[in-house]
């Protein structure tokens, strides 16, 4: 039996609120599909570093957070990768958020 999903706007939406309730600089750079696109969550660091974390299924069907980049790195490279990522995944959402202590209050 697959668990109930919330649509993606509404997950984004709540994830907004999250950080911006925390103290955090929080927008939504592309919207995907409402309904169903993933999500990828660009954390900026500062002095040019950034994180990102980019939504994905495990092998049982479960939502988990992915790194495509082991550590921080130059924003520059994680915007060329979302760039790219874009272009074959059309539906795919981008939540960047700007925050001192890096979080990115994923689930």
């Amino acid at each position: 039996m697959t668990e109930p999903r919330l649509k993606t706007e509404i997950r984004v939406s709540a994830h907004m609120r999250r950080a911006q309730g925390e103290g955090a600089f929080a927008t939504v750079a592309r919207k995907g599909d409402p309904d169903a696109g993933a999500v990828a969550v660009k954390i900026y660091l500062g002095a040019g570093a950034a994180k990102l974390f980019v939504q994905s299924r495990d092998l049982n069907g479960a939502s988990i957070w992915r790194e495509p980049f082991e550590d921080d790195c130059d924003e520059q490279q994680i915007d060329a990768w979302l760039k790219k990522e874009t272009r074959i995944d059309p539906d795919l959402w981008i939540i960047e958020i700007e925050d001192r202590k890096g979080r990115a209050f994923l689930d």
